[in-house]
């Protein structure tokens, strides 16, 4: 199946996401008391509090917001460039997104790819266009599709091979596939507080296109390619 993918129709993409507020404390009543009631399903021992697990509140589309979605796409034959859009004002992040979304599915063939997307990173960009009173693109509006009409892809789901016991990192993954990841600068758990504490939206933007790179090197050992030299990325404005 994947042979006939040409790499050039695939977008790969990774999003950043925070709680909406610093803190539980300063969440409007009525979001606390919503989290609250989150927090029972979530809550593992008595240790455990609405207010010290508010940082899990990002990966919830209804009580996170995106801080950033970068992607990247080859043309050139194997230059993948990478592209960022991130702010503090999530519907600007979404509006621009959706208008690269636009051009880029303008075209047939065309899908999206991301490890753990379709459990993530596609339906979280969905509720937030939806909760920003923006118009879903039809690559993301799966709603009375079947399943061969969504263009979308999975590196998990790839990895998987039919088996849905098990959850598997992007770094793990990468890593048991000799593909070279940056061990410095930060993880997904530091985004909180590079952002509310730091507030270094360029840092979380940076380590956010490393992801989308390691996602598009997996991809390319799926198909038995030969990784990208670094001389085949790109970051573009």
């Amino acid at each position: 199946m994947l042979e006939g993918i040409d790499i050039q129709n695939i977008l790969f993409l990774d999003i950043e996401t925070v709680p909406q507020n610093p803190s539980f404390d300063e969440a409007p009543k009525v979001m606390q008391l919503l989290w609250e009631k989150k927090a029972r399903q979530i809550i593992r021992d008595d240790k455990e509090t609405p207010d010290s697990i508010y940082r899990q509140a990002g990966i919830y589309a209804e009580f996170g917001k995106i801080i950033c979605i970068s992607c990247g796409y080859f043309s050139e034959g194997r230059k993948l460039r990478i592209k960022s859009f991130y702010g503090d004002d999530e519907r600007k992040v979404l509006k621009e997104f959706a208008g690269l979304l636009t051009k880029f599915f303008s075209k047939p063939n065309r899908m999206l790819c991301a490890h753990n997307g379709k459990e993530f990173d596609f339906p979280f960009m969905a509720r937030r266009l939806v909760i920003n009173g923006l118009k879903l693109p039809a690559v993301l509006d799966t709603s009375g599709k079947k399943p061969w009409e969504v263009n979308h892809l999975d590196t998990m789901e790839l990895w998987k091979f039919g088996d849905y016991k098990s959850y598997t990192s992007l770094l793990l993954l990468a890593t048991i596939l000799g593909i070279p990841t940056p061990k410095d600068d930060i993880d997904g758990s530091m985004v909180w507080e590079v952002y509310w504490k730091e507030k270094n939206l360029e840092r979380i933007a940076i380590y956010c296109q490393k992801d989308v790179l390691t996602v598009a090197q997996i991809f390319l050992r799926f198909k038995g390619e030969q990784l990208l030299a670094e001389t085949e990325t790109e970051i573009v404005a």
